[in-house]
């Protein structure tokens, strides 16, 4: 078991200290991700979406004791106020219903497509269900509302694109839905509980991070240039005991052109230039909203401004690791111990839990040579995915999923010095199903921490870009132009070359290597790394799609045989859709401040697979369309994408019915 680097803080100040009064259901987020407790704390259930299991962990003896078969790729556990457990099945469109004690699946609901985010009212009557989309349509996801008594669907409601996590607040009369590629927050009023509505779709965030002007006094970094940034990867939601306050952990991606100017001194395309405090491109953050009114409390990213002094301080909006040698990235889970003043966040790609004040950004506790407002980072197992915290938070367990183990973390108090660490061995879980092969590439994959992989300072892992192994509907602006993130997941992607938008890399292992030394800072990619990294890639699932049935509808089928007729299969062929050719077909840019680089215009761009399109919009090396149709309708009479100005408009329509199915 690794050592854990850890800093003393004052019991009292961290709030590791018993609660005397709790309602049924605690009103405060003490667990989120893959992890959750019982209500007197006996159990810790542990999802595991590898296996298809919830497992059951007796905390006394710290030993496994039960385990359930539930559905596939289960992501999330939640604890309702009867003791009853649900976890959401993100591969199988359910929730899974355990009562304690039985160890055995009571019930399996049916909800929408990969259901995400739980939460449960306080009297313990409605299971509320995030769905990353609808039944029908791809073009947002829903919130759902279960009767716990009867376990059927009360009502469904839209609630944005790509939905993630969820929390309740003012006693349950709302709630708060995390949007996870394009992040944002969501508020529903849940008062009518048979007539729910949108509050607020999105708020003001990405303008409040970006704040336009002049510097101003008390600014600790203003830049040489104007820098943008766009939250992405929101995950989750969680909310202090007065519910107050929520908080996001969410990912800082840079907007503007990544010029080499802008590098790190080890030449890295994505180090320099990153927000607040951080040297990469892609910076861990943790954003703060404002209950009340959902409105989001950010500092401003690219200047580090503090905050007016006629208003509350919150936490800082990026995650800078106190040790030089040890990063923060990927955060994905966390939980508020039960005084509020404290909040543990889990990093999945440098595998580490960061606790942080939740009201403030320095304090002589916090004074370091780094900027950090980060009091202690422990170290855990591989790739953790979740936490969960006693009652009296003296105690939290880390989930590892990558190990597939559980770590506990205590309180160590002595006198009055707390010391926050790991205790006794961690506990297994489940085997690997994953072969050694993928196992391994996925610890590569998902790692900012190993320096074959990236440098300390801009610590990227693949991962960063490719949330969940897929995409992160973000548009870089690279030397050669602007390019979005394709996806990796389902898409045989290894058997597709060249690769690049570009298509300049002839192998697998050229391409690698070319991402992890020149852009990630990584110092070594040798053959047994590539078969890793390709092996997992090979294994990263397809993502649940709406529009494939078990046949296509008759609006599908026309759609083939449109496909057909546009000449679309003579690029997009074959199993992987992609002929692996360069082809022009009119999208290059030409103008403005970062148009495409002439040797690219040249050649052409690399013809894309057409796999698992109906999630990944927007669309084109550059992002500029925002839907297929949208694509299809753009300068179709040049014929250059297809033969596309004799389609009819009910043709277009079908066409995109196919495509939509692939």
């Amino acid at each position: 078991m690794r050592r854990h680097v850890l800093a003393a803080v004052a019991a009292s100040m961290l709030g590791l200290v018993a609660c005397e009064d709790h309602s049924p259901v605690d009103s405060w987020t003490r667990a989120s991700g893959s992890l959750a407790l019982s209500l007197d704390d006996a159990f810790l259930y542990v999802v595991d979406a590898d296996t298809g299991v919830l497992a059951v962990v007796d905390t006394a003896r710290g030993e496994k004791v039960g385990e359930v078969k539930v559905g596939q790729g289960p992501e999330r556990v939640v604890v309702g106020p009867d003791d009853t457990v649900y976890v959401s099945n993100r591969a199988e469109r359910s929730v899974s219903v355990v009562r304690r004690g039985q160890w055995s699946e009571a019930a399996r609901v049916q909800v929408g497509v990969e259901p995400m985010g739980l939460a449960v009212s306080p009297k313990g009557d409605t299971l509320y269900v995030v769905n990353s989309t609808a039944l029908d349509t791809t073009e947002h996801g829903t919130l759902m509302a279960v009767d716990t008594a009867s376990l059927t669907v009360r009502w469904e409601l839209p609630v944005g694109e790509e939905p993630r996590g969820i929390a309740l607040v003012d006693g349950g009369r709302r709630a708060l839905v995390s949007l996870f590629k394009h992040s944002d927050m969501v508020t529903v009023d849940l008062s009518d509980s048979h007539q729910p509505r949108l509050m607020k779709e999105r708020t003001d965030l990405y303008a409040r991070a970006n704040i336009d002007g002049e510097p101003q006094e008390g600014d600790i970094f203003v830049p040489q240039v104007r820098a943008l940034f766009r939250p992405r990867g929101m995950s989750d939601v969680v909310v202090t005991p007065d519910g107050k306050r929520a908080f996001s952990p969410a990912l800082w991606a840079r907007e503007d052109p990544l010029a080499p100017a802008g590098s790190d001194p080890g030449g890295s395309l994505y180090g320099g230039g990153g927000p607040c405090n951080t040297a990469g491109v892609v910076a861990p953050g943790l954003v703060t909203f404002d209950t009340d009114d959902g409105s989001p409390r950010v500092d401003d990213i690219d200047r580090c401004r503090p905050p007016p002094d006629d208003e509350p301080d919150f936490p800082p909006s990026t995650l800078v690791s106190p040790e030089r040698s040890h990063p923060i990235q990927g955060p994905v889970a966390a939980a508020v111990d039960p005084s509020g003043l404290w909040i543990f966040v889990v990093n999945r790609e440098t595998d580490n839990v960061a606790i942080l004040p939740t009201d403030r950004r320095s304090g002589a506790d916090l004074s370091n040579s780094r900027l950090s407002s980060v009091r202690q980072l422990v170290r855990v197992g591989s790739g953790p995915s979740g936490i969960a915290l006693t009652r009296d938070g003296r105690k939290a367990y880390v989930y590892n999923a990558f190990d597939h183990t559980v770590t506990t973390l205590v309180n160590d108090a002595s006198g009055n010095v707390a010391n926050v660490r790991a205790e006794g061995v961690p506990v297994a879980i489940v085997g690997d199903v994953l072969s050694p092969q993928a196992a391994a590439g996925r610890k590569l994959f998902y790692s900012a921490l190993d320096s074959r992989m990236t440098s300390s300072s801009v610590a990227a892992s693949c991962a960063s870009c490719h949330l969940d192994g897929r995409e992160d509907g973000h548009v870089w602006g690279f030397p050669d132009g602007l390019r979005q993130t394709p996806s990796l997941a389902g898409r045989k992607v290894t058997q597709t070359s060249p690769f690049h938008w570009s298509g300049e890399f002839d192998t697998l292992r050229d391409f690698m290597d070319a991402t992890v030394r020149g852009r990630m800072g990584g110092t070594a990619l040798d053959g047994v790394m590539v078969a890793q990294l390709s092996a997992f890639i090979d294994a990263i699932p397809t993502p649940d799609n709406p529009y494939r049935h078990d046949a296509p509808t008759p609006a599908q089928a026309r759609g083939e045989a449109v496909f057909q007729k546009a000449g679309c299969a003579t690029c997009h062929e074959g199993a992987t859709f992609t002929n692996n050719q360069q082809a022009d077909v009119g999208t290059f840019n030409v103008g403005g401040t970062l148009p495409d680089d002439a040797s690219v215009r040249s050649k052409g761009l690399n013809t894309p697979s057409l796999l698992g399109l109906a999630r990944t919009a927007p669309y084109l090396h550059d992002g500029s369309a925002p839907s297929l149709k949208d694509r299809l309708l753009r300068n179709r009479q040049s014929n250059k994408h297809g033969d596309t100005s004799s389609l009819t408009s009910a043709e277009v329509d079908d066409l995109v019915e196919y495509l939509r199915m692939l």
